[in-house]
């Protein structure tokens, strides 16, 4: 009996643990859900005594949230796409293919994960403006279409694939592109996923960057507008409440969803490696 007890008290800990976690994603629902000036009532309440919906539909009429929604929208899945073929297509060559100064490259480009991504925004910022991208979307998206990380990322698990493999498709004339599209895609398909899963949720959550490029308020992102929100609302919590669900709940959705093959993605490089 006595040996039971770690068990059941590690489990009682976690799920403490879990419930102190969500109980401040479980507020926030329940505040934006409140009548004004609920949330601030002392002592604090915890459900809503009358559940309402103005505060959501002043977001999307009266703010204009759908807008820096739709910008987020763009960014996010703009930036994962471009960055899963660039990152895929980069981490299998230096994975796989034979070049000059690839294993130096790659250790060079190792070192640059060391450089914090605050050093880098400057001279970016200064690039994008010579090539007219400051206040686009277009330049909002570009420090996502590659990282150091995700070429790292899908090279370590392309190390995987036999090169026998890949010497037979040569053998029967098949050119580099068909056999990155035929064989090695869906063999990388878990760990794109998983690099789909981390890119995007950095895309919607980046909030420095946008700020950076971004000036007019038309092409906000949501993590943006709504700290422009909190400014101009600071008293009304209910209503920035439901901006902050409205921002969370997307992400949350996508995490959930490739949820699945994020874990068998992680996994599977892991026994491969």
């Amino acid at each position: 009996m006595s040996g039971k007890r770690p068990p059941i008290l590690l489990h009682v800990l976690l799920v403490l643990g879990g419930l102190l976690t969500l109980a401040p994603l479980f507020w926030m629902v329940s505040a934006s859900l409140m009548p004004p000036g609920e949330a601030t009532t002392f002592p604090p309440r915890i459900l809503p005594r009358v559940v309402t919906l103005e505060h959501y539909a002043a977001l999307f009429t009266r703010l204009d949230i759908a807008r820096a929604f739709t910008n987020s929208a763009i960014v996010a899945v703009g930036a994962t796409l471009v960055s899963l073929l660039v990152n895929g297509m980069a981490g299998y060559a230096f994975a796989k293919l034979r070049f000059a100064g690839r294993d130096k490259v790659f250790q060079g480009l190792l070192a640059a994960l060391v450089i914090p991504a605050q050093v880098g925004m400057l001279p970016l910022f200064l690039l994008l403006k010579s090539m007219g991208l400051v206040n686009t979307l277009l330049g909002v998206m570009i420090p996502g279409f590659a990282s150091v990380f995700g070429i790292f990322l899908v090279r370590q698990y392309a190390l995987s694939i036999p090169d026998d493999l890949l010497d037979a498709a040569r053998l029967d004339g098949a050119g580099e592109m068909r056999i990155f599209r035929t064989i090695v895609l869906p063999v990388l398909s878990p760990i794109l996923v998983t690099l789909a899963a981390f890119t995007f949720l950095s895309m919607w959550n980046d909030f420095m960057w946008p700020l950076i490029v971004l000036s007019d308020d038309r092409k906000y992102t949501l993590p943006v507008a709504l700290a422009g929100l909190v400014g101009e609302h600071v008293q009304d919590t209910e209503l920035v409440m439901a901006g902050a669900v409205v921002t969370v709940l997307p992400a949350l959705l996508v995490f959930l969803a490739l949820q699945r093959a994020y874990v068998r993605g992680v996994m599977a490089g892991g026994v491969k490696g």
